[in-house]
């Protein structure tokens, strides 16, 4: 795994990714997800399976797009946007809508502003496609920064879980 580097070493620099971050990010998302919950799947063969299916989604033309921040280099942290279309509507409503996830900066990046500028990057994405709501899940310490940038719990949505949490399928 790439040592991070220290914060001040170098601007942070925010900017779309493209297939070639694959690897680097697929690397980020294990750190990301292991750090939470046990790995249910050795580093070596998520991130070869997750650095697949990340490369196609990030060229042009996909329905995903993330961002990068990076420092030195390295990247130090991400942000991704699934962008869904919604029926066709008669109504005065935008009609795609945008899902947010796998948001990570690493520890000694947070509280510089680097989840604020990959947050602000994806948002003026959805802005640009004209995305009626950008629906994520957040955690009990990322709730500040989306309310700080206007997201609020919404009472006119229902969810169910459909499959139970198991091991990846590979």
């Amino acid at each position: 795994m790439t040592t991070p580097p220290a914060p001040g070493s170098g601007e942070v620099r925010v900017r779309r990714a493209g297939p070639s971050d694959a690897p680097a990010l697929a690397r980020l998302r294990y750190e990301f997800r292991a750090a939470l919950k046990p790995a249910a799947e050795d580093e070596r063969s998520f991130v070869a399976r997750c650095e697949a299916w990340m490369a196609p989604r990030l060229a042009d033309g996909s329905a995903w797009a993330a961002w990068v921040a990076e420092r030195g280099g390295a990247v130090v942290g991400t942000v991704w946007v699934e962008f869904f279309e919604k029926m066709p509507n008669p109504v005065a409503e935008a009609e795609a809508h945008g899902y947010l996830t796998n948001f990570y900066v690493r520890d000694g990046e947070r509280g510089a502003g680097t989840g604020s500028r990959l947050l602000e990057a994806a948002l003026d994405e959805c802005e640009r496609r004209k995305v009626h709501q950008v629906l994520l899940w957040p955690t009990d310490r990322s709730r500040p920064l989306y309310e700080r940038f206007g997201f609020a719990v919404r009472d006119d949505h229902m969810a169910r879980l459909v499959v139970a949490p198991r091991a990846p399928l590979h």
